[in-house]
């Protein structure tokens, strides 16, 4: 299985994905670790996160499966949200809320 199929397994296979740079637990930079707080602050604690760090061809990989340049990423579904600033923005006029509530733990 190549990188692509590989990723594409991996953000279908659960309902909230984020690619990052470290854990949730350890972020390894600043906007990962916002990425975390703000799917956190959304009511969802459990899901899914892949430390890019850990394999430079997933790290490689999700910035042309997404056709995004950085990370983290986000999808929810299995669809490409976005990185960091655009979470932020849609966390701050409740779409991200609405997208993520049938998913957070009530």
């Amino acid at each position: 299985m190549d990188i692509q199929e590989t990723i594409k397994q991996t953000v279908t296979s659960s309902p909230v994905v984020l690619f990052m740079k470290g854990s949730a637990q350890f972020p390894q930079c600043g906007f990962s670790a916002r990425a975390v707080q703000i799917v956190k602050a959304c009511g969802v604690d459990d899901f899914m996160t892949v430390d890019v760090l850990q394999n430079p061809e997933i790290r490689q990989g999700i910035k042309d499966f997404s056709n995004w340049p950085t990370i983290p990423q986000l999808y929810v579904k299995g669809e490409f949200i976005g990185g960091s600033d655009i979470m932020y923005e849609m966390f701050q006029s409740g779409e991200l809320q609405e997208l993520l509530k049938d998913i957070a733990q009530a």
